[in-house]
């Protein structure tokens, strides 16, 4: 399986506040790449935000504002591209939020949520959070709320599920972006 697993956090409640991103590039259902950076998201940081990821303003006060870094990745996102996120109506969100503040035309590009095929496929499992459907995969997530390591999770989620389940069940739980 090829896609793209994706992870945003944010600096307060803003969906446009993203201060990190990482993606994780996987073809054949082998990690073969990563792309790791802070955002300087030009607004506050929320105390609460700051206890869950660790983010602080001074982080990403030279760090690159989200206009800048998209020129990177935007080939990532078109309708040809897979693009999976945990809780993928959040970062989906933070995405298209982003990008419309910066006046970015959003793209339309596949995207699957590995929130909904864990709940699908492991309906047993007492809750479908990140942290626990890693436990539970036996995926190794050791700095949870890092976007690096979430994002690892996420596609480690996604090529477990495929694997014991197949492609074709996979597949149809593929949307395309509105």
């Amino acid at each position: 399986m090829n896609f793209v697993s994706m992870d945003f956090e944010t600096a307060n409640g803003s969906r446009s506040s993203a201060c990190s991103l990482a993606l994780v590039l996987v073809r054949n259902d082998q990690i073969v790449d990563n792309f790791y950076t802070l955002i300087n998201p030009q607004q506050y940081f929320s105390p609460r935000n700051i206890q869950i990821h660790h983010i602080h303003p001074d982080d990403v006060a030279d760090a690159p504002t989200f206009d800048q870094v998209w020129s990177h990745i935007k080939p990532l996102f078109d309708s040809s591209h897979l693009v999976a996120a945990h809780n993928a109506s959040f970062d989906n969100s933070v995405l298209k939020k982003t990008l419309s503040d910066y006046g970015i035309m959003v793209p339309k590009y596949l995207t699957i949520d590995t929130l909904r095929t864990s709940r699908k496929f492991f309906p047993d499992f007492p809750n479908h959070k990140l942290n626990t459907v890693s436990d539970r995969l036996n995926i190794d997530l050791r700095n949870h709320h890092n976007a690096l390591a979430d994002s690892v999770a996420c596609a480690e989620i996604l090529v477990k599920t495929e694997q014991q389940f197949g492609t074709e069940q996979i597949k149809k739980m593929v949307k395309l972006t509105s």
